[in-house]
C-alpha cells in the first residue's frame, strides 16, 4: 500500500516531530506481522492497487474490532489512496464483492474500465488554508456522513458529490495524494501539531511552503 511515494507522508511526519525534539518510534509491519493497535499512537496506511487492497483487508479482518476501538478512543489514523475504503460496510469491485470491516457505512464500488483523475483543491474549516493534490481513482463512495473536505475544484467521494473523504474523531481518510502531507506543509503542521498535543514550528519547511502557494495559485486559476 505505497503507491504514489505515500511512504514520504510519513518521512514528513517524523521531519516534523524531529526538528521539534519530539522522540518517536516508526514500525513498518506487512501482512506476515502480528501487532497490537492499541498500542500506537498513529497508524497510517496508502495508497495501494487494488488488488493490493483487497489482501490488506482480509489480512485487517483480524483487527477489525481492536481498529473500530482505535478509531472510537479518538487515537490518530490517517488513510490515504484507497486505503480508508477498507473501512465502509462493502467494496463491489471487478475483482469480486467483498465484505468491509464495517467501520463506517458507506460502501464503495470500483471498476477497472476507466480511472478518474484530476487536481484538487478541498477545504476543510479546521485546518485553515485550502489543500491542493491530486486525485486518481476508480471508485465511487456512497453513504459517508462525516467527510472531511469540501470539494472546490477536483473529485468527490462519488459522482457529482461536493464533499470528499472520511472524518472522525481523529481519523483522517482522503483520496488526496501529493503525497498529501508535503504538498500541503500547514496541514502536516496541524496534523502533527494536534498528535503531539501542541504547536509545532514548521519554519524549516520554507520550499513546501513556496511549493504550495505557487500550486494553490495556478489552480485557482484555472477555477
Amino acid at each position: 500500500m505505497n503507491l504514489y511515494g505515500d511512504y514520504a507522508n510519513i518521512s514528513a511526519l517524523c521531519r516534523i516531530l524531529e526538528i521539534n525534539g519530539i522522540e518517536h518510534t516508526v514500525d513498518r509491519l506487512s501482512l506476515e506481522d502480528k501487532v497490537e493497535l492499541l498500542d500506537y499512537d498513529l497508524i497510517y496506511i496508502g495508497s495501494g492497487s487494488e488488488e493490493n487492497a483487497k489482501l490488506a483487508l482480509s489480512h485487517l479482518m483480524t483487527y477489525k474490532d481492536d481498529l473500530a476501538q482505535y478509531i472510537q478512543s479518538g487515537k490518530f489514523s490517517l488513510f490515504t489512496g484507497n486505503s480508508f475504503e477498507m473501512l465502509g460496510e462493502s467494496i463491489k469491485s471487478f475483482l469480486g464483492e467483498f465484505e468491509g470491516l464495517g467501520i463506517f457505512d458507506f460502501k464503495t464500488v470500483e471498476q477497472d474500465k476507466t480511472r478518474t483523475t484530476a487536481d484538487a483543491i478541498f477545504e476543510n474549516e479546521a485546518i485553515g488554508k485550502p489543500l491542493v493534490g491530486f486525485i486518481n481513482k476508480c471508485s465511487t463512495i456512497e453513504g459517508i456522513t462525516e467527510p472531511l473536505f469540501t470539494v472546490k475544484m477536483g473529485l468527490g467521494n462519488s459522482k457529482d458529490d461536493s464533499f470528499e473523504g472520511v472524518h472522525k474523531n481523529n481519523f483522517f481518510g482522503t483520496h488526496l495524494t501529493g503525497p498529501v502531507l508535503i504538498k500541503n506543509p500547514h496541514f502536516l503542521q496541524y496534523f502533527a501539531s494536534a498528535l503531539a498535543g501542541k504547536p509545532l514550528d514548521d519554519s524549516a519547511f520554507y520550499y513546501e511552503k513556496a511549493g504550495y502557494e505557487i500550486t494553490l495559485k495556478k489552480l485557482t486559476e484555472r477555477m
